[in-house]
């Protein structure tokens, strides 16, 4: 067992995949297009990515008001949108908490710190780790979710969007723009995180999540409200750029959820055998906080000089830029 150093905590790390490969998929330089394929092909038929796929086209479809109905602001129809939204995030989230955490359905195989999530820590609110994150991820993370969402789909309700497309007229496009939606936020992830280790965002909002130095899924959408705002902007560029309403609410959607995996505190999550691998790179963020700011899928950490692959190479490179940075 290994004790890492944490933004002025230690934490026991017990399970250390593999250093993470620095290729590049897409962004490999020089270019190997059968690399980029390769990507392409794990992006496009992942587990995640399907299961988000399958779960966003059945919402859309079934449980979203017409858009006709959200001409004018009603109590009504914006409270449906955020029922619906804190049901997804206990859907998903809810749900692989509860194997990981409560049944305990795979022990602790594949975990990166046994010690597990924090109770009876006055550090938290209600003195729990996890009822801190579903509070802020339920309370704050949901109603800003929900108000971006509401507010989009009034805009394209009353045709001040820049460039709507309709199903029929653009039907290849819409396909397509739905299935970069996820790498599209990858990349304003990256960005909108690096504006949140802005120290004075950092010291007003962004050092809530960083509590969770040891992650749990409900962690992700744990945040600040100036944070998810700031998180959630990324539904902007449906403004500006040719969309449908689906696109809106797919981004919007793919970014309530999809920290449940890259927070899950563990490696892998195996069900029946079956394995479903988590994201170790970020937890390598809120182990070492000054690395790994994007998703490992973009190019953004490794230009700017802040990968970490896990490796103790890694390890001496960030320490050493950290010493240049604070002279």
């Amino acid at each position: 067992m290994k004790i890492a150093t944490t933004n002025s905590q230690s934490v026991s790390v017990d399970w250390e995949p593999a250093v993470i490969s620095k290729d590049g998929g897409l962004y490999n330089w020089p270019f190997k297009p059968l690399m980029a394929l390769k990507w392409l092909k794990d992006y496009l038929f992942a587990p995640i990515q399907l299961l988000h796929t399958c779960l966003g086209l059945v919402v859309w479809f079934f449980l979203t008001p017409s858009l006709t109905y959200m001409k004018i602001f009603s109590w009504d129809w914006i409270l449906t949108l955020y029922i619906r939204n804190v049901a997804l995030i206990f859907l998903v989230t809810g749900t692989v908490h509860f194997w990981l955490y409560i049944k305990k359905g795979q022990g602790s195989l594949f975990q990166f710190n046994k010690k597990g999530l924090r109770k009876n820590d006055p550090r938290f609110l209600f003195s729990d780790q996890t009822r801190e994150n579903i509070f802020f991820g339920a309370v704050s993370g949901c109603g800003i979710w929900t108000i971006y969402e509401a507010f989009t789909y009034w805009m394209f309700a009353n045709g001040y969007i820049l460039f709507p497309v309709e199903w029929l007229e653009s039907p290849v496009y819409i396909i397509i723009l739905f299935l970069l939606i996820p790498h599209i936020r990858n990349h304003h992830f990256y960005f909108s995180h690096r504006l949140l280790h802005w120290k004075p965002l950092y010291d007003s909002a962004h050092y809530l999540h960083h509590k969770n130095t040891n992650t749990g899924p409900f962690s992700g959408f744990s945040m600040h409200p100036i944070e998810h705002l700031i998180y959630l902007s990324g539904v902007i560029i449906h403004w500006i750029i040719p969309s449908h309403p689906f696109h809106a609410f797919y981004h919007l959607m793919v970014t309530g959820i999809s920290p449940t995996w890259s927070h899950s505190g563990y490696d892998k999550i195996v069900v029946n055998k079956s394995k479903i691998q988590m994201e170790y790179y970020h937890y390598l963020h809120h182990r070492y906080f000054e690395c790994n700011y994007g998703h490992r899928s973009t190019p953004w950490d490794r230009l700017f000089g802040t990968f970490h692959d896990g490796s103790e190479e890694s390890k001496k490179i960030m320490t050493s830029r950290m010493r240049r940075k604070h002279r």
